[in-house]
């Protein structure tokens, strides 16, 4: 498994926290958001997934993935 802290702008509440995780679930992969740190904590296996499908995932539901 691999761990990483992405950085997303533009969310401010609670639906956006359950829109990313959603997002995160959706590409294959697991993960928390820090709704006040602006950071999500993805976990994945990059066998299966790669990081720039999950971050593809998050900017489909609006958000920017810096």
């Amino acid at each position: 498994m691999t761990n990483v802290t992405l950085k997303v702008e533009g969310m401010s509440c609670g639906h956006c926290v359950s829109a990313v995780e959603k997002a995160i679930t959706g590409a294959g992969a697991s993960g928390s958001v820090d709704l006040a740190a602006g950071k999500v904590t993805v976990q994945y296996d990059d066998k299966k997934v790669t990081l720039e499908a999950i971050k593809g995932a998050i900017e489909e539901q609006g958000y920017d993935v810096v």
